[in-house]
C-alpha cells in the first residue's frame, strides 16, 4: 500500500502483542511513517505485518516488556514528534498535524494529549473528562496536566527520551504517571488538545476489568516507591488495600519493589507540587 504522509513531523509508534487481526486493521489507517515493536506475539504477528504492510518498520522483541517497548519505537524515530497507537487505535485525518502544531509552537510543551473517543459509536473517553477539568495552571490556554494516555498522546521525542520513556518497572498499564512526573520535574508541560481526535476501538481480548484493575494499582505502587514521598508510598499503599483488586495489585508490586527500590529518586519539588494539587483535588 502507498501510505499518506499526513505530516512529516510525526513517526506513529505501536505497540502490540498476540493481536494481529486488530493490528492488521488499524495499520492501514495511520498517515504517517509506522513503526510497530512487537512484543514476542507467538501468533504470526510479525509476519503477517511484513506481508502486508512492507512500508512499516518491525522490531520483533524477544519477548514481552510491556511499554518499554513504546520506548524502543521511539529511539528508531528519525521525526521530532512521536504519536503512540495501541493495535487497537487510530488517530483521525488531521489530528497529528494538529497535535504536531501545538509542539511546534509551544517549545515548553512535551505531551499533546488528543481526546479519545471510544467504540463505533464514539463516546468521549471517561479520562479525557478528568483531563479537561484539570486543576493545574493552564499552559497556553489548554489545560494542563499531570497524567496522560499513552495511545492518544503526541510526544515530543527528545524530551520523552530524555527523562528515559517507559520504563521495564512498571510496564504497563498505567505506565504514563511516571513519565509525566519526570517531564514536569524537568522544566515540561503537557497539555490536552482536544481538537485532536484518536478512535479507540478496545480488544475484546483486553483483561477482565478486575485483572485490569489490579494492574493499575500495581503500577501505582511502584511509580509511588519510584518518584513520591514515602508519606505518598503509604497512602498509596493504603488506598489499595481498601478494594481487592487492589490488594492484589498490591501482591503483584511485591515482586517488583526491591528494583522501585533501587531506582528510586524522589522527583523534583515542581512536581510534587503539582501531584499534591491533583491530589487534594481529587
Amino acid at each position: 500500500m502507498i501510505r499518506t504522509v499526513e505530516d512529516a513531523r510525526v513517526t506513529v509508534v505501536v505497540m502490540s502483542r498476540n493481536r494481529r487481526a486488530a493490528l492488521l486493521d488499524s495499520l492501514a489507517r495511520h498517515r504517517a511513517p509506522v513503526i510497530l515493536v512487537d512484543n514476542g506475539s507467538d501468533d504470526g504477528t510479525v509476519q503477517a505485518v511484513r506481508e502486508v504492510f512492507p512500508d512499516v518498520e518491525v522490531v520483533a522483541l524477544g519477548g514481552n516488556i510491556g511499554a518499554a517497548a513504546r520506548t524502543e519505537g521511539a529511539r528508531r524515530a528519525a521525526t521530532p514528534f512521536v504519536a503512540f497507537a495501541d493495535d487497537d487505535s487510530w488517530w483521525a485525518p488531521g489530528s497529528l498535524r494538529r497535535a504536531a502544531d501545538v509542539l511546534a509552537a509551544s517549545p515548553q510543551v512535551a505531551v499533546a494529549h488528543a481526546r479519545v473517543l471510544l467504540g463505533e459509536e464514539e463516546r468521549i473517553d471517561p479520562f479525557d473528562r478528568v483531563l479537561a477539568r484539570s486543576p493545574l495552571s493552564p499552559v497556553g490556554g489548554r489545560a494542563s496536566l499531570l497524567g496522560f494516555m499513552a495511545c492518544g498522546s503526541m510526544v515530543r521525542r527528545d524530551a520523552f527520551l530524555d527523562v528515559g520513556g517507559f520504563d521495564p518497572i512498571v510496564r504497563f498499564p498505567g505506565e504514563e504517571q511516571r513519565v509525566a512526573l519526570d517531564l514536569v520535574g524537568a522544566g515540561w508541560s503537557l497539555v490536552h488538545v482536544p481538537e485532536a481526535l484518536v478512535h479507540h476501538h478496545p480488544s475484546p481480548m483486553r483483561d477482565a476489568p478486575e485483572v485490569r484493575a489490579a494492574a493499575v494499582t500495581r503500577s501505582q505502587v511502584l511509580t509511588a516507591v519510584l518518584r513520591l514521598p514515602w508519606s505518598d508510598v503509604l497512602r498509596v499503599g493504603a488506598r489499595a488495600c481498601r478494594r481487592p483488586e487492589g490488594r492484589s495489585g498490591l501482591r503483584a508490586a511485591l515482586r517488583d519493589l526491591p528494583a522501585a527500590a533501587r531506582e528510586r529518586r524522589v522527583a523534583p519539588a515542581r512536581a510534587l507540587r503539582a501531584w499534591e494539587t491533583v491530589r487534594r483535588a481529587g
